[in-house]
């Protein structure tokens, strides 16, 4: 039975443990002076949106965690767990950095009319929790220029001026305003995203972390992609504006009767984690107007960041207009891309670039362009993820590295960014889905990454054996390479130095490899005319020009695999319910949006198979483009679907 938190003696006891929250008006560096070595702030949020900021010292562990959310929140915690992006928490908590947001998940996602009430009962919930209005979660220099703006929504707040709902989109969202009444902030609850407990235009039905718009991004995780695309946007590149995580108290929010228990009439104040952007000033989107007046510079530099973090939802809806000179109906603009929580998906989707058939995208890269391409570091980029947002997943981190590599090499090559685009699109064929370019890369370097995998292990138990004959190394290591030609392209120059990265992996399974491909790749004979010659790739690898040949055999042999009926590999990709750009009705959001199913996942390597995965697609890079340069395949026009969620 669930504790009675009308006593006395139970309250003070909650009190006493959520005491210690700080009552500044915005969480800033200064936050943790005074307190006892070894405090760590941390957040937890229940399945269901309720957010409890706590302090820990070093004798905390998940059970007692959970102890004082079951006192503080009245919520049942017996089959529950204490997640930490990949991580479960059974006990030790000695992985958790200060302000990372902790989800407590039940482990049987059942609902009846007998399921505990999960809203606080007796006294108001920020009697307990004595946090400020809004906090920042995290301390990276990068967050300096929220602050200000943090500071002026929480004197406009208690000044009586109160944010508003924004009605457009399918998740919850809210403008905060500043003394004056102006939008200054877009303000977007995790747990009111679409799919969530507590999404207030009815597209519900799932609890925080499973799979939401995308099979890819989760419930409750787009927030910190907001933040993602931001920390990514180096030197502001790409001009997206300033973003951070916060955990943010308001009665505005939305609660779903059915999850919390509270009446229609009736609303409380209540704390939520969030995404908090400053709100741009903009003419309209990109959608209102033709594109043809749209700055190459500005078209380009979007695209290369879409491109890195893999968007899988770039559309008119979310690139902001400015006129700067305000002459005319257009003028001089500027555009401002919004709404990044549908980048880095757990697997490779098919990404959403509205930007691909734009003329702008057909004009080569500038100098500038190309040097800032060439300085970007996948290495360095993911460790600054795991630092600044640790809830992330290493799947994601995975996908950006295999999209930063390929953006490098196909720069390096010439490729413009419109022919980028469209190797990392997919195809639609008698209503299905046809891997991209970029995924067929990826299947053949996994496959080969298996097979260098099995060979290896051969060697070692014949090597292991006592029983077997001696076997001569040169003539092994030659029919190793004798196979490997028969099957795919093989950098014949051993001397060539390969840069290879490598990452570390909390992965779990999910990848399902391909059961046949057509053996009917073979070298082709000498050609009349002398070949073309071939430029250094980004990471100082050159491959045979053979290859370009082979690889466009070998695409087309994937393609073919994956065109049957019997292949059941990709039977997931094809659509399911009806259109996004249907009216929505009643319906739930489940029957509102097409599924997109995953031809190539990254996280069930462990590091060896990353890195050798790695090396084998960076191999096959080179011959990919040329394949794609030679075969005039960037003047196809591709059938897409013609409309992206808004969101």
């Amino acid at each position: 039975m669930s504790p009675n938190l009308d006593s006395a003696v139970q309250t003070q006891m909650a009190v006493a443990l959520l005491n210690g929250s700080i009552n500044s008006e915005y969480h800033g560096n200064n936050k943790a002076e005074g307190k006892a070595k070894g405090k760590r702030r941390i957040f937890v949020q229940t399945d269901t949106g309720c957010v409890l900021g706590l302090d820990l010292d070093r004798r905390d562990n998940a059970h007692t965690v959970k102890r004082r959310l079951q006192l503080a929140l009245n919520v049942p915690t017996d089959e529950s767990s204490l997640t930490f992006g990949d991580l479960v928490l059974n006990n030790d908590l000695s992985a958790v950095r200060t302000d990372s947001p902790l989800l407590l998940m039940r482990n049987f996602m059942h609902r009846s009319s007998s399921t505990p009430c999960l809203s606080p009962t007796g006294r108001d919930l920020q009697q307990r929790d004595q946090s400020g209005v809004i906090e920042i979660l995290g301390r990276s220099g990068s967050f300096v220029r929220m602050k200000p703006l943090v500071k002026d929504i929480v004197k406009a707040i208690k000044n009586g001026v109160d944010p508003i709902p924004v009605y457009s989109g399918l998740g919850g969202a809210y403008y905060f305003r500043n003394k004056v009444g102006e939008n200054v902030a877009i303000v977007k609850p995790t747990d009111e995203e679409p799919f969530a407990p507590n999404n207030p235009k009815g597209f519900i039905g799932k609890s925080l972390g499973q799979p939401g718009l995308k099979r890819s991004v989760r419930v409750g995780e787009t927030g910190f992609r907001e933040v993602a695309a931001y920390l990514l946007d180096y030197d502001h590149f790409a001009n997206v504006p300033p973003t951070a995580l916060v955990k943010i108290t308001h009665s505005i929010f939305n609660i779903n009767d059915n999850v919390n228990c509270k009446k229609a009439n009736e609303r409380k104040t209540v704390s939520k984690i969030a995404s908090c952007q400053q709100f741009i000033r903009h003419d309209f989107d990109a959608s209102d107007h033709g594109t043809s007046n749209f700055p190459v510079s500005d078209v380009h530099r979007i695209g290369i960041l879409d491109v890195r973090i893999f968007n899988t939802d770039r559309h008119a809806g979310n690139l902001l207009v400015r006129k700067l000179d305000g002459v005319g109906a257009f003028g001089q603009v500027e555009l401002v891309p919004i709404d990044h929580g549908l980048c880095l998906p757990e697997n490779l989707e098919d990404p959403y670039f509205e930007w691909i058939h734009w003329p702008q995208a057909s004009i080569p890269f500038t100098e500038d362009e190309l040097e800032y391409i060439a300085n970007l570091d996948p290495v360095k980029d993911s460790e600054m993820l795991r630092i600044e947002l640790p809830m992330i997943r290493e799947a994601c981190i995975r996908v950006l590295f295999v999209s930063t590599i390929f953006l490098k090499e196909a720069a390096a090559f010439g490729l413009c960014l419109g022919e980028i685009g469209e190797m990392m699109s997919r195809e639609f064929r008698s209503r299905d889905e046809e891997p991209s370019e970029l995924e067929l890369i990826c299947m053949e370097a996994r496959r080969l990454t298996l097979e260098k995998e099995l060979v290896l292990s051969t060697k070692e138990l014949v090597l292991s054996t006592p029983d077997s004959e001696v076997v001569d190394e040169d003539e092994y290591q030659f029919d190793i390479d004798e196979e490997e030609t028969e099957s795919a392209p093989k950098i014949a120059d051993d001397s060539i130095v390969k840069e290879t990265f490598h990452v570390g992996l909390r992965g779990w399974p999910g990848w399902n490899p391909l059961s046949k491909l057509e053996e009917s790749i073979e070298e082709d004979g000498s050609e009349e005319g002398e070949e073309p010659a071939q430029p250094a790739s980004a990471t100082g690898l050159t491959t045979q020009p053979s290859l370009v040949r082979t690889f466009s055999k070998l695409s087309m042999s994937l393609k073919n695999a994956t065109s049957g009926e019997k292949n059941p590999w990709f039977q997931g990709a094809r659509l399911e319910g009806t259109m996004s750009g249907q009216s929505s009705g009643n319906r739930s959001a489940n029957e509102q949006l097409p599924g997109s199913g995953s031809f190539v996942t990254f996280a069930d390597m462990n590091d060896e198979e990353w890195g050798m995965f790695l090396e084998k697609f960076q191999e096959l890079l080179y011959p990919a483009f040329a394949s794609r340069k030679s075969d005039g395949v960037g003047q196809k026009q591709r059938q897409r679907l013609g409309t992206s969620c808004q969101f």
